[in-house]
C-alpha cells in the first residue's frame, strides 16, 4: 500500500461508519432509552472495533507492531474525553446557554438520575485498569474481566424503564427516510445498513491501516502518532456528528454526553478485552499483549485523563471550566506529544482536587446517591 491509497480508503471507512451509525440511531427507537444508548455507542465503535482487530493482527505477525495496538484504544479514547465530551458541552452552550447567559447564570448541563450507571461505570474499568497498568501486559484473563465489566453495565442499563428516545423528526435526512416507512421496510433498511457497513469494515480495515501507515511516513509523522489521533477520529467521526446533533436541543444534552460516557466504557472493557483473544488467534497460541514503558506511559495518562472526566461528571454537570480544562489539556498533548508525562501530572493533581471537592460535598446530589436512589426505585426495588 502507498500514502495514494488513502485517497479511498479514509473515505470508504468514513462512509461504513456512517451506514453503521445510521442503523443505530434507526434502531434506538425499538429499545428503552438507556440500554438504546448502550448499544447505540457500542455499534457507532465497530469501526473502531475492526481496526484495532487488524492491529491486533498484524503485531501478532509483525512484533514491531504491538506498539501500534495501544496507540490505536488510547487515542480513542482520549479524543472522547478531551475532544468530544467538551464539543458537546460548547455545542449546548452555543445553541441552548444563552437563555442562562442572558439571566447572568452560569451554564451547565444537568444529568438524570439514569445517566448514573454510565458515569459510575466507568470506575470500575479505570481501577481495574490501574492494575494492568502495573503488571505491564493484556492477559485472556484481563479480556474476560472487562468483558463482565461490560455486561454488567448492560445489565444494569437494560433494568431501566422504558423512555421516549430521540424523535424520528429528530434525526437525520437518511435515517429519518427509513424510520418514516412502514414495517418490515425500515427494518429492512436497518439491516442493509448494517450489513453493507460491516461488509465494507471487513475488506478496507486492513487497507486503511496500511495506508495510513504509508501516509505517516511519507508526512514524516510518527506512526504510533498517526495512528494514535488519525484512525479514532475517522471512524468515530459520524458517532461524533450524531451526538453534536443532539447536543443543539436541552433535553437532548444530557443524552449526547451520555452517548460519549458510554463509547467509552466501550473502548475500556469490551473492546481492550478482545485484543488478547485477536493477538492469541493470530499467534496460533494463547498468549499476553506485552506493553513497553513508552506504551504505560500512554496507559496511564489515559487513565488519569478518564477518571478526571468521572469526577466531573461525578455532580451529575457538565459546566463550562470543566469543558474547557479538558480540551485545553488534550490540545497541548495532541500539538506537543513530548509532554505527556508533565500532563499526566497536570490531570492527577487536577483529580486529586477534584476528589477532595467531591468528598467534602458528598451529601449533595452526585452519581453515587443518584445511582442508590435509582436502584431503589427500579434495580432492586428496595421500598
Amino acid at each position: 500500500m502507498t500514502s495514494f491509497d488513502a485517497l479511498w480508503t479514509f473515505p470508504i471507512i468514513i462512509f461504513a461508519a456512517f451506514l453503521i451509525a445510521w442503523a443505530a440511531e434507526c434502531g434506538q427507537f425499538f429499545i428503552s432509552q438507556g440500554l438504546a444508548l448502550a448499544v447505540l455507542a457500542w455499534v457507532q465503535t465497530l469501526p473502531e472495533f475492526a481496526v484495532e482487530a487488524v492491529i491486533a493482527l498484524d503485531a501478532a505477525k509483525d512484533p514491531t507492531r504491538v506498539h501500534l495496538i495501544t496507540a490505536n484504544f488510547t487515542g480513542s479514547l482520549r479524543l472522547f474525553v478531551g475532544l468530544g465530551w467538551p464539543m458537546v458541552f460548547f455545542v449546548s452552550y452555543f445553541f441552548i446557554g444563552r437563555r442562562a447567559r442572558s439571566q447572568g447564570k452560569p451554564y451547565v448541563i444537568t444529568m438524570e438520575d439514569e445517566h448514573s450507571i454510565a458515569i459510575l461505570s466507568l470506575l470500575p474499568a479505570l481501577f481495574y485498569f490501574l492494575w494492568i497498568y502495573w503488571k505491564g501486559t493484556l492477559t485472556l484473563f484481563d479480556g474476560v474481566v472487562l468483558a463482565a465489566i461490560y455486561f454488567l453495565y448492560l445489565f444494569l442499563v437494560s433494568k431501566m424503564p422504558a423512555q421516549d428516545a430521540e424523535g424520528i423528526e429528530d434525526l437525520g435526512r437518511i435515517p429519518k427516510f427509513v424510520m418514516k416507512l412502514k414495517k418490515p421496510a425500515n427494518l429492512t433498511g436497518i439491516f442493509i445498513f448494517f450489513l453493507l457497513g460491516a461488509a465494507i469494515l471487513w475488506f478496507v480495515a486492513h487497507p486503511f491501516l496500511e495506508s495510513m501507515l504509508a501516509l505517516s511516513v511519507s508526512l514524516g509523522v510518527s506512526q504510533f502518532v498517526f495512528v494514535q489521533w488519525m484512525a479514532p477520529f475517522l471512524s468515530e467521526f459520524p458517532e461524533k456528528l450524531s451526538a453534536f446533533h443532539w447536543a443543539r436541543q436541552a433535553d437532548k444534552a444530557p443524552m449526547a454526553l451520555t452517548n460519549f460516557v458510554s463509547s467509552s466504557i466501550n473502548q475500556w472493557t469490551i473492546l481492550v478485552a478482545t485484543i488478547p483473544f485477536i493477538y492469541s488467534y493470530g499467534l496460533g497460541h494463547t498468549a499476553s499483549v506485552p506493553f513497553d514503558e513508552h506504551q504505560k506511559v500512554e496507559i496511564l495518562l489515559t487513565i488519569v485523563q478518564s477518571y478526571l472526566g468521572f469526577l466531573f461528571l461525578a455532580g451529575m454537570d457538565f459546566a463550562l471550566f470543566e469543558a474547557v480544562g479538558l480540551f485545553v489539556l488534550w490540545l497541548v498533548q495532541f500539538c506537543i506529544p513530548g509532554v505527556r508525562e508533565e500532563i499526566t501530572v497536570v490531570y492527577g493533581l487536577w483529580a486529586l482536587v477534584e476528589t477532595v471537592r467531591l468528598a467534602r460535598r458528598f451529601r449533595e446530589r452526585n452519581v453515587f446517591n443518584a445511582f442508590w436512589r435509582l436502584s431503589r426505585e427500579h434495580l432492586f426495588k428496595v421500598q
